[in-house]
């Protein structure tokens, strides 16, 4: 029997634009999967919520992204199937959202299941009423009643029931929920924060750290970059062997376990276990660009060779597979593989000895490829039982199976231009093109760079989130000023060029301008005068990313630093105050704004004046020092800096290139050699765990 037999026909078979699948006009490629469903998907926009209230029915959202494997599960079990679609069309408006295009509307929903009680996810299934408020929700459901879960059809059928016959029910809740989501959106959260906090926090982070497995204890397992990157800034001043310890351990076992790609390079999302090996197979900018940075403040510490593998070879993967048309980077790619999640990575035993023949051994041997597999009867390749050393004597053996792999069909990839994950990847790169020496990896990131500008600004210079095909998200994003802000304090660094320093100064006043919350403080997910969200969030906890007010209080330390202007110190302090009264409580969510507020704590610019070898020695030796929080320009003899910096004025001495070591608003005693700007480095560091770094300025003589 049908279960949609059992109810009402509550369908519009009157009014055509509703009563069709409209993703077909969509630019996601997540939305683009689901254009031929038969389920009528309707996109976000004011007059599907008219469409729910005129017929008085709930409006269904699911939000998922490409390269979801449970959202395709749930696609392939229900949307798909007629039945389902059948029922949902006659009683339901709804919509199909991609997270990754409207971030903001997916922390709203997210936030009110797990006000619900229920554990979140994606694909996320949520029911409101015709105002955007939330009633009822889930992520993925079967179609029928399995995995000690609910059928779809069921839970369809009981809540158009309800909707119908308990009105007083379904308005009771969504004015519970959105009265919680008002209350968290508008929370005062100013407050001062106790000045042990950080290191305090750190041990504490440290001691759930699995120094056998590396990582949170327990499973899944999501690498956190920004966590890590906190604890060893942490232990950077503190001089704290445990916590030093804890992130080399988690940053080896990720380079070496199944979430990373050894053969292509490049990580996926998160492993599922607790042992960094069989990952979700997706693959994220975000993720790698984070990554990217942590193992490079890592690599400059450590010197290890498996970071500066991991960094090259992921560097290698996003501009061999993530480069889009335009020259800025994709987005994602998928998790399944012809509707199998992880087949494109995954091998046989049988496979790899026919490829490599008498090598096979040496191969199979090192990363575990055995006949009964590690993953439903097949093998993801990884070195958790080798060692800390990349196996370079196996290079000729992964090229071959990487040429047989990139035979096989490929996952698919979403090649929308999203700002906040370019910004990331910009400054990620730029990093690593200072520290290795790779200008090809610096004009990568600065062609990125330009073609993502192009993609998502408009004529009048606001910043868009996403962009696909020559048309741009009308939404804009405070992450997206904020994270493409810190890509052009990067290049401006790197390169010198005045014009990016500018840039990178119009995206923070644009962020304070039109996202600055003049009543609490901090910044806004939406612009302030934003319509259509049910609340405007002010995000302060991180998620798979730092948070938006964290990545504002970087952007506003790093121009500090570079220009010297106190306007950009004073909006960073002030934000930072009316955020930290959430940190002690909240603290485990907030690591990326504490880390941000080392950076203003111990704010540092090395400004190298010259040309030739002598300025590149002397540069080369500051980006590979392992003092954080650094920003180096290298400038031409005669070059201007911004006339509030430390260092503006001041020139190379006796003839030689000179670099200037600027803790604060004020530079250290002119340096000319490579040795002795180490040296200097170094106390500076030593200097730091001890809060000493005025006594070391007057020791050096402050200019």
């Amino acid at each position: 029997m049908k279960i949609s037999g059992n109810l009402p026909d509550m369908s519009d078979k009157g009014n055509p634009r509703f009563a069709r699948n409209r993703l077909a006009d969509a630019t996601s490629p997540y939305l683009l999967q689901h254009k031929d469903n038969p389920v009528h998907w309707q996109p976000w926009e004011a007059a599907v919520f008219d469409e729910a209230r005129r017929r008085n029915v709930p409006v269904l959202l699911s939000i998922g992204y490409a390269a979801c494997h449970w959202c395709h599960v749930m696609a392939h079990e229900s949307f798909e199937d007629e039945e389902v679609a059948a029922l949902m069309n006659a009683h339901f408006v709804c919509i199909k959202l991609d997270r990754e295009e409207r971030p903001d509307l997916d922390e709203i929903y997210m936030s009110a299941l797990a006000m619900m009680g229920e554990q979140g996810g994606w694909p996320l299934t949520i029911c409101l009423d015709a105002d955007g408020a939330p009633f009822w929700g889930g992520t993925y459901f079967p179609k029928n009643p399995q995995y000690g879960r609910p059928g779809f059809l069921q839970i369809l059928s009981e809540i158009s029931r309800v909707w119908r016959e308990t009105p007083d029910k379904i308005k009771a809740n969504t004015k519970a929920l959105t009265q919680s989501l008002n209350a968290k959106a508008t929370a005062d959260a100013r407050g001062d924060m106790p000045a042990d906090l950080p290191h305090r926090a750190a041990q504490n982070l440290t001691a759930h750290i699995d120094l056998d497995k590396g990582g949170l204890a327990g499973a899944p397992k999501f690498p956190q970059p920004f966590l890590y990157k906190f604890i060893w800034q942490a232990a950077q001043l503190s001089g704290d062997m445990d916590m030093r310890a804890a992130v080399l351990a988690t940053a080896r076992k990720i380079c070496q376990g199944g979430i990373y790609d050894h053969l292509r390079g490049g990580f996926a999302r998160y492993s599922v276990d607790a042992d960094w090996l069989v990952p979700h197979f997706e693959k994220m900018l975000y993720d790698n660009a984070l990554l990217i940075d942590l193992l490079c403040t890592l690599y400059r510490d450590t010197k290890e060779p498996l970071f500066a593998a991991r960094i090259a070879e992921t560097i290698g993967w996003i501009e061999a597979e993530m480069l889009t048309d335009e020259g800025a980077f994709a987005s994602s790619l998928d998790a399944d593989t012809q509707g199998e999640e992880g087949r494109f990575y995954v091998w046989e035993k049988t496979e790899i000895e026919a490829l490599l023949g008498a090598e096979a051994e040496a191969f199979c041997a090192a990363y575990d490829i055995t006949e009964n597999g590690n993953f439903e009867g097949r093998a993801i390749p990884h070195l958790l039982a080798g060692t800390d050393t990349p196996q370079t004597t196996l290079d000729e053996a992964r090229a071959t199976l990487l040429a047989a792999r990139n035979r096989r069909t490929r996952p698919g990839r979403d090649d929308k231009i999203l700002a906040d994950w370019n910004g990331m990847m910009v400054t990620a790169l730029t990093q690593a093109s200072q520290i290795f020496d790779r200008p090809e990896w610096r004009a990568l990131a600065e062609t990125a760079f330009a073609a993502a500008r192009r993609a998502l600004t408009d004529k009048d210079g606001q910043l868009f989130h996403a962009a696909r095909d020559a048309r741009r998200l009308n939404v804009s994003l405070a992450a997206d000023y904020a994270f493409m802000g810190q890509a052009a304090a990067a290049l401006y660094a790197a390169t010198g060029k005045a014009d990016y320093l500018t840039l990178a100064e119009a995206y923070g006043d644009d962020l304070h301008a039109h996202f600055g919350d003049a009543t609490r403080g901090g910044y806004t997910t939406n612009r302030q005068d934003a319509t259509g969200v049910l609340v405007n969030n002010r995000a302060v906890q991180d998620n798979a990313q730092p948070s938006t007010n964290a990545a504002a209080q970087t952007l506003f330390a790093s121009l500090a630093a570079l220009t010297g202007h106190g306007a950009w110190e004073a909006k960073a302090t002030a934000a930072f105050r009316a955020l930290a009264g959430h940190l002690t409580q909240k603290y485990p969510s907030m690591t990326a704004l504490l880390s941000a507020h080392y950076e203003r704590q111990h704010a540092l610019s090395i400004i190298i004046i010259g040309d030739g070898a002598p300025a590149k020695r002397l540069a080369d030796t500051a980006h590979r020092h392992k003092v954080f929080h650094r920003h180096i320009v290298a400038l031409a003899p005669n070059a201007a800096l911004p006339p509030g910096h430390a260092a503006h004025g001041k020139q190379v001495i006796g003839g030689k290139a000179t670099a200037y070591i600027c803790p604060g608003q004020s530079c250290l005693a002119p340096i000319t050699e490579a040795a002795a700007l180490s040296q200097a480095l170094d106390a500076l560091v030593a200097q730091r765990q001890t809060g000493g770094e005025k006594t070391l300025g007057d020791e050096n003589g402050r200019y």
